[in-house]
């Protein structure tokens, strides 16, 4: 490298959950020597786990004396003022550096080099990059593996052929850059594969060096939601980016087919860093009854106590929606829908379409054919369905389908295709499995369709 630059190379030890720092090492190097260093056990102020000692041999005796982080933050920023932090995979010791000064009330920011990604980058083709197994490629002995100071020290020495690499000059110039990514992505990502990713929506894969799919999900912005993995800090995120070594994704056109396609890949892969998919614990329904004046009403509950459903929603706000928009397009009144309760007459804020029975003003079997109309209603809605949408891009138009009150799949068709009857979409389906998180994601679209007095599935033009 033409310009004298220092660095410091780092290496920590943590007490794994938590991620508590338990001893740390720093060498300075000036590019051609080391110049100053520092190691030091820290006192994590928390219990060191029986197989973390297993494997760095730190256990909680060692550390009981130790001083705490604070104690030698001092000796720390001293050290990597002005100097490029470096380290086998940075992040993770980054983080856990920086969060222990957060903890103290002091904003600690360096530039950052990995080891692993400049290894990448001018060492290709290696079986693996872990520390121990790039050393030994590399003929590079590690002193007391998985302590601070035998790891720095070694990394030393690979840092040290990384800046002597004929074409260190353009990959540390590259690295270094105020708007590279390269300090941010990953350590075993390489910087092409994230570059392809699109900013446009659809579902994204994380998979580990296997090539095993370990994380789904979706984005508006599919580059700048994976972006925001790298940047988070939590402990989850942390581990998913050690292991990800590739990215794939699938473009859905908008965030309706993108939820449908994330639930479809997460059942089918059941990734270790996705959490279950969680359906919400309570469930409403909308249930019909007559009372003894012989009107019928609809009425909503929580699942379990509603009398054969007609209907079932996943938080009571969409129900109440729902029964709002089946009282404006029916002019059912708001008293006998149950959306005001202890009134002799209806007069909800905005819903102005009863006839009058709760005043004796329409007869009881002329509203209650309008009831049965809105159970009808609510049947064939339900379970016959198209939706519409925008495709992947400006020449497709995309759909989603239910039938038989079954989700059947969504579909992508060129618009230079003509469309006359549904039954013609079925060329063009994706088929899909139907299951209780697919219903509650399409269940805010059928209320979206409330506002049209449709009965059957009707013919979508594309």
């Amino acid at each position: 490298m033409a310009d004298k630059q220092i660095y410091t190379i780092i290496d920590v030890e943590t007490t794994g959950q938590g991620n508590k720092m338990t001893e740390i090492s720093i060498f300075k190097y000036d590019g051609t020597q080391v110049v100053d260093e520092f190691t030091s056990l820290v006192n994590p102020n928390a219990l060191i786990p029986t197989h973390i000692t297993a494997l760095t041999g730190i256990d909680n005796g060692m550390v009981a004396d130790a001083p705490l982080f604070e104690e030698i933050a001092d000796d720390i920023l001293r050290l990597t003022e002005n100097a490029i932090f470096v380290a086998h995979n940075v992040n993770f010791d980054y983080n856990i550096i920086r969060n222990e000064f957060k903890a103290i009330g002091i904003d600690f920011r360096r530039k950052k080099l990995c080891t692993v990604r400049l290894s990448r980058s001018l060492i290709p083709g290696l079986p693996s990059y872990s520390l121990g197994k790039l050393c030994n490629s590399l003929s590079i002995e590690i002193l007391d593996r998985h302590r601070a100071k035998g790891d720095a020290q070694a990394t030393v020495i690979l840092f040290e052929r990384l800046l002597n690499h004929e074409d260190s000059e353009v990959v540390f110039t590259k690295f270094l850059k105020r708007d590279s990514k390269e300090a941010t992505l990953p350590p075993h990502l390489p910087s092409a594969i994230f570059n392809a990713i699109p900013n446009a929506t659809g579902i994204y894969y994380f998979k580990n060096k296997n090539g095993k799919v370990i994380y789904v999900g979706k984005a508006k912005n599919l580059k700048k939601r994976v972006l925001g993995h790298f940047y988070d800090k939590s402990d989850k995120e942390l581990d998913l980016c050690r292991e990800t070594a590739d990215i794939d994704f699938e473009l859905s056109g908008t965030e309706l087919i993108a939820l449908l396609m994330e639930d479809a890949a997460i059942k089918h892969y059941y990734p270790q860093y996705n959490k279950a998919s969680k359906r919400p614990t309570k469930s409403f329904a909308v249930f019909s009854y007559q009372d003894r004046g012989g009107i019928w009403h609809l009425a909503f509950n929580n699942f379990k106590s509603a009398p054969n459903p007609l209907i079932t929603f996943y938080n009571l706000r969409d129900c109440r929606l729902y029964l709002e928009q089946l009282c404006t397009l029916f002019e059912l009144c708001p008293k006998y829908c149950h959306l005001q309760e202890n009134v002799q007459e209806c007069s909800h804020f905005w819903i102005d379409t009863c006839r009058g029975i709760c005043k004796t003003e329409e007869t009881v079997e002329r509203y209650n054919e309008r009831v049965q109309l809105a159970i009808d209603h609510i049947s064939s809605a339900s379970q016959n369905m198209v939706i519409k949408q925008n495709g992947r891009h400006d020449e497709e138009h995309a759909f989603i389908m239910v039938k038989d009150g079954l989700y059947q799949g969504y579909g992508f068709i060129d618009k230079d295709i003509q469309i006359s009857h549904n039954d013609a979409l079925e060329h063009h389906l994706i088929k899909q499995k139907d299951n209780g998180d697919v219903q509650r994601i399409l269940k805010k679209e059928m209320i979206k369709a409330m506002s049209k007095d449709i009965s059957s599935m009707p013919t979508v033009e594309f």
